[in-house]
């Protein structure tokens, strides 16, 4: 028998709300007995799991989600997840169209956009 990985976990120093951040960008709801104030947070089919700890974050991430836009093209999703409230940390789209842009999440953990699924050959 074999483990799963049931959740990916991310420390923060509030669970809700950088929950509901993600939950925005996934366009996935949060599980329904999650409320302002849990100090956990899961958001349905994602398996990201927000836990609150009174530690800030201080270093680079050891881990990342790297986000692939399925009906958008990458600088659209870069620009609707700024709106969000996403902080560009990197840009290493290259004028050929490849590249990816590395972001922020409200409270620092860093990700990545890469190209959307169109904009893909091959």
């Amino acid at each position: 028998m074999t483990s799963a990985i049931r959740h990916v976990t991310i420390d923060c120093s509030d669970a809700y709300t950088l929950g509901t951040f993600w939950s925005q960008v996934l366009d996935l709801p949060i599980h329904e007995d999650d409320k302002p104030g849990d100090e956990e947070v899961l958001i349905e089919g994602a398996g990201l799991l927000f836990i609150t700890v009174p530690d800030a974050k201080t270093v680079k991430n050891r881990v990342h989600l790297d986000l692939q836009p399925q009906d958008r093209t990458r600088d659209e999703e870069v620009e609707r997840l700024l709106g969000l409230g996403a902080t560009l940390v990197a840009d290493r789209r290259n004028p050929d169209g490849t590249g990816w842009a590395v972001l922020a999440d409200p409270e620092g953990n860093e990700f990545c956009v890469e190209r959307g699924k169109g904009e893909r050959t091959g």
